[in-house]
């Protein structure tokens, strides 16, 4: 008679299932891998030109910075601005380490000298920007009359209000020199940008969104950063300063930021190099190897965590029902969280904890992750969270309140009691939060 695992044994390999898939796809955004190829073929198209000038910024800016020197570029100046790089660099390769997702003095410093560097190229040279995620608050240069008190404020009013990435941006790029392509326009040479895109709307992949584009043509207007402030419930909270410039800007007494065909903007060319669906693509092919039935669920993953965790499981559900067993289903996206508790989390963690409900009631086992492929998930030292069918019976074993945690915004303490905290430490690398569904009995040595 064939032996039936146990329940928990069951559970423990869909969780290391979970792992493992999520790892693969994160491990094909790998900014190295991604970056080496595309700076070969850079390089061999630019014989006999004038000197490189990189500034790379974003949690992945110190390996992009490292593909750059490896690949045999010659930097005359170079910036590193990020939250954390490793290893020594030469004499002509700065560093900043600056703050997110609120900008600090370290920002605006690391925003200054990226402007510097631009304006100080001469015409025959080369910029190129080495872009990834969070380079808008790692890269700040408040515009006249605005400072970095201002600028912090309005972030932090606009997350708490569970503005999107790309509401965000809009505002942050008519409050900002070097944002909304601001860098490009400082240059006299031509400018090469290589970005791997932690954006998914509402134009995925936008080069004017990712990092607030400091090197691509603005589309947004005044009259929508208004709208935004406005929309967000956050207009009369503002600093002064700063509504005073958006309803200025949006009366038509402003210029408007560089927009697509601004000459400013001719001598430069922008490439992504990769987005959550290489990522998405390397997870499916993962969870195949493994056994699984798959299916990827396309559309990102958007809206506010609670809400969008249960349903993605709803949505996986169905169209994984006729599937045999083991199935698998990937997303990505990126939510929000409004803020209005006083706990501790991220939008993975409290999208993870609100799907625990939905898997209780499943007749069959399953586990879910979802985490930063960055590998930090808000103020904390998580990526995400891996929940069970299991979680809400262990929750209520422990004396954890679901609902309660949910309520105040405390993800992290709740599954961190539960052992359902995923931690990887960063990645270097950032395409968005990857979320993968397992479901059903795994074969025996699935990993």
């Amino acid at each position: 008679m064939t032996r039936v695992p146990e329940h928990a044994e069951v559970l423990a390999r869909l969780r290391n299932a979970a792992r493992a898939i999520a790892g693969a796809g994160v491990a094909a955004v790998d900014a190295g891998v991604r970056l080496r190829p595309a700076l070969d073929a850079w390089l061999a198209a630019r014989p006999g030109r004038g000197g490189v000038r990189v500034i790379a910024t974003g949690k992945a800016a110190g390996v992009m910075m490292r593909t750059a020197l490896d690949a045999g570029i010659m930097i005359e100046r170079g910036l590193i601005v990020s939250t954390h790089w490793a290893g020594e660099w030469p004499a002509s390769v700065a560093t900043v380490r600056a703050g997110h997702p609120i900008p600090t003095e370290a920002s605006e410093a690391a925003g200054r000298a990226a402007l510097d560097l631009a304006r100080g190229a001469a015409a025959d040279e080369s910029l190129l920007v080495l872009l990834s995620g969070g380079a808008s608050a790692l890269l700040c240069a408040p515009a006249d009359g605005i400072t970095l008190t201002d600028k912090q404020a309005t972030t932090k009013l606009l997350l708490e209000a569970g503005a999107s990435i790309g509401e965000l941006n809009a505002v942050r790029k008519h409050l900002s020199a070097v944002k909304g392509g601001g860098l490009t326009a400082a240059a006299r040479c031509e400018v090469t940008t290589f970005a791997l895109s932690d954006v998914v709307g509402p134009v995925p992949d936008d080069p004017g969104v990712i990092g607030s584009g400091p090197t691509a043509p603005d589309a947004s207007t005044w009259a929508e950063a208004l709208a935004v402030v406005t929309r967000r419930g956050v207009l009369a909270r503002l600093p002064a300063a700063v509504r005073d410039r958006l309803e200025a800007g949006a009366r038509g007494e402003l210029a408007e930021t560089p927009k697509p065909g601004d000459p400013r903007l001719a001598r430069a060319a922008w490439h992504l190099i990769g987005s959550r669906v290489d990522a998405m693509d390397a997870a499916r092919n993962a969870a195949i190897d493994r056994g699984f039935s798959t299916i990827t669920i396309e559309a990102p993953i958007v809206g506010e965590a609670r809400d969008a965790g249960p349903a993605f499981v709803a949505q996986a559900l169905e169209v994984s029902r006729r599937l045999p067993r083991p199935v698998c289903v990937i997303g990505a996206g990126e939510t929000t969280v409004r803020v209005v508790g006083k706990g501790r989390g991220g939008r993975n963690q409290e999208l993870a904890l609100a799907v625990a409900v939905s898997l209780a009631s499943l007749a069959e086992p399953a586990a879910f992750l979802s985490a930063g492929t960055d590998g930090i998930d808000g103020p904390t030292d998580a990526a995400g969270g891996l929940v069970d069918t299991t979680t809400q019976a262990r929750a209520r074993g422990l004396g954890v309140d679901i609902d309660a945690s949910l309520a105040d915004n405390d993800a992290y303490h709740a599954l961190d009691r539960l052992g359902d905290l995923v931690r990887t430490g960063p990645t270097d690398t950032n395409v968005g939060d990857l979320q993968v569904l397992v479901i059903g009995e795994p074969s025996l040595g699935v990993e």
